[in-house]
């Protein structure tokens, strides 16, 4: 019983400190002399950097899933709907959400990994010293450059995705390229993309703010460095999840799906 209490005691805890960490975020985002500089370079290495590994997978996701899928909607004699059924598929949730997850390894575990390492050998606290606000250097422009960047990544892996996918389409069977896309064009909508462009923002928000979090507030030296960094992976993957049951929830109460 009482590890029970003592579980349930850390947990509210930690809600609690990551939504006084997630306050603070918006004060010092609405106060002036922003980190504009810092900002545009946390842009380049979340998105520019990360877009290999992101394309790559998305590519990827895209000839496996039409490769899996065709064999089941030839069986059905449904094979022409592959397309359609592939797209929709990969535009509503399976690439915003494996873009976000690989995110939240990459970029989630960097950034807690780097700010735990600046947390124990004491240069958050030289910065703050010497003037510097350390959290709006730091964690502001982290924050909001990957709040930028994963709907850009989300976008660029739809169109990669669905690329892969008319690859797969041709291995075991034969489209042409006019057709496929106008398949594909047909089978979306505004209640596909829209939902799918809005979630992303929020996923890139959450990986942020857990990784500048886990890594701002690190302990224990080198081995609290390790602990932030894999933490921050853990719970920014299951925010996504959690935020993506949301989103499924609202887009179903508002009728857009």
């Amino acid at each position: 019983m009482k590890n029970h209490l003592k579980i349930d005691n850390k947990l509210f805890t930690e809600i609690g400190e990551i939504s006084r960490f997630t306050g603070r975020f918006f004060r010092e985002l609405l106060k002036p002399r922003q980190e504009f500089e810092e900002f545009f370079r946390q842009c380049y290495w979340i998105g520019y950097k990360s877009l290999p590994l992101v394309a790559i997978t998305a590519f990827i996701m895209g000839l496996v899933m039409t490769i899996q899928s065709r064999p089941t909607l030839v069986a059905f004699g449904a094979q022409s709907l592959l397309p359609s059924m592939v797209s929709v598929s990969l535009i509503r949730e399976i690439t915003p959400v494996i873009t976000a997850l690989i995110c939240a390894g990459k970029i989630g575990s960097g950034m807690g990994a780097e700010l735990g390492s600046m947390r124990v050998t004491e240069q958050i606290d030289a910065m703050d010293v010497s003037g510097t606000n350390p959290f709006r250097y730091l964690v502001v422009t982290r924050v909001m450059a990957t709040t930028l960047m994963l709907p850009v990544l989300s976008n660029l892996s739809n169109a990669i995705s669905l690329y892969g996918a008319y690859l797969g389409a041709n291995i075991r069977g034969q489209i042409s390229w006019h057709l496929f896309w106008t398949q594909v064009f047909n089978a979306l909508s505004f209640g596909d993309v829209l939902p799918s462009l809005i979630k992303t923002f929020f996923f890139g928000f959450a990986i942020a703010i857990i990784g500048c979090y886990k890594g701002y507030y690190s302990k224990k030296g080198t081995e609290g460095v390790g602990q932030s960094a894999n933490s921050a992976v853990v719970l920014s993957s299951l925010l996504v999840f959690i935020i993506d049951l949301i989103a499924v929830q609202i887009t179903d109460l508002l009728g857009l799906t």
